[in-house]
């Protein structure tokens, strides 16, 4: 132990190898090509990093492997909770992985403007590219890059060149009907989402496939724009319509306006109307009523996302070139009474 109030000894590999108990070049696998690691010694590796603040120097790294230990990644500018998170959950991994990132924000998603920030980043001599492209109309833009980049995307259409990670938003919509129908309602209208939003889409289609299946009426869908706004606004005129008992909305923000236009028109929740939201956002437990709904794992996202990187990074054939993250349904109050 080093005298009171010396400085602290700064970690080197060995370090890291000692306390996890392998080789110095397991370690610098873990840290360069971690999917070449078996899960549990990659695990104790990096718990041994953590413990110990190992900082790898980035220069030598890049000397050695001839990768620059920087991400790319391309975003869509907004504040809405959904792409946010999954920004967050992309950065998480890549930090778990001890990459940085390097983050291109994009006010539009069209071919142009992907194609600049891919070539932004791609001039930063980045290791890799992860694009995040919720809008149906990033499509074509993601269809004119050099399909062998090393890139994945995220939540975007099926039909692009590039391994993709997507939450299943219509079987999380899915579930959220079925909820509904199982307490008895006739059928579920459904407070969808921005027009070319894919998120939006796939729960609008989850949300009518359940209802078609059981022979349900199909009410047609009210649009909102994922602001609590637009909830409350269209949440007044559904108010007034007493026949309509259950209410699927896009997402909680959109429930959250919807379950204050209630109360204001004196339609109880969930005694008059049972409302599900999609996201799980950390304060829909705490509406008034807390707040059924569908949590989203981008945490997950961000990892697999990283994952199918890594493969692409050393050059191999992505085989599944697809992984689907499940999400998860939570019931609160706002559809079963406590």
């Amino acid at each position: 132990m080093g005298a009171p109030g010396a400085p602290r000894r700064v970690a080197v590999m060995e370090d890291v190898a000692d306390l996890a108990g392998v080789s110095a070049m397991t370690v610098s696998r873990v840290l360069n090509t971690p999917d070449k690691v078996r899960p549990e010694t990659r695990e104790r590796v990096l718990a041994a990093v953590r413990e110990l603040d190992y900082r790898p120097n980035s220069a030598a790294r890049g000397l050695a492997t001839g990768r620059s230990g920087v991400l790319g990644v391309v975003s869509f500018d907004t504040t809405l909770y959904g792409p946010a998170s999954t920004l967050y959950g992309i950065e998480q991994a890549a930090r778990e992985y001890d990459y940085v990132i390097s983050i291109v924000s994009l006010s539009v998603l069209n071919r142009r403007s992907i194609g600049e920030g891919v070539e932004r980043l791609r001039s930063q001599s980045v290791d890799g590219i992860i694009i995040v492209a919720p809008h149906e109309s990033a499509a074509e833009g993601l269809r004119d890059l050099p399909p062998d980049l090393p890139l994945v995307v995220v939540g975007a259409a099926d039909d692009i060149p590039f391994p993709l990670v997507a939450v299943d938003q219509a079987g999380g919509a899915a579930r959220a009907v079925e909820h509904l129908l199982g307490l008895g309602h006739e059928t579920v209208w459904h407070l969808a989402g921005a027009v070319d939003w894919i998120d939006a889409n796939g729960r609008l289609d989850g949300w009518r496939g359940v209802l078609e299946r059981q022979g349900r009426e199909v009410p047609a869908e009210l649009r909102g724009d994922w602001s609590a706004r637009s909830g409350y606004e269209i949440g007044i005129q559904m108010a007034r319509d007493s026949s309509i008992t259950a209410v699927f909305a896009g997402n909680d923000a959109m429930a959250l306006g919807l379950l204050r236009a209630l109360r204001e028109r004196g339609r109880r929740v969930p005694e008059d109307v049972g409302v599900v939201g999609f996201d799980d956002v950390p304060e829909s437990a705490y509406f008034s009523p807390p707040l059924t709904t569908v949590r989203q794992n981008f945490g997950e996202v961000g990892r697999r996302a990283f994952q199918l990187l890594a493969d692409r990074m050393q050059g191999g054939d992505v085989l599944e070139r697809r992984r689907i993250v499940e999400p998860e349904f939570i019931v609160r109050e706002s559809t079963v009474v406590a």
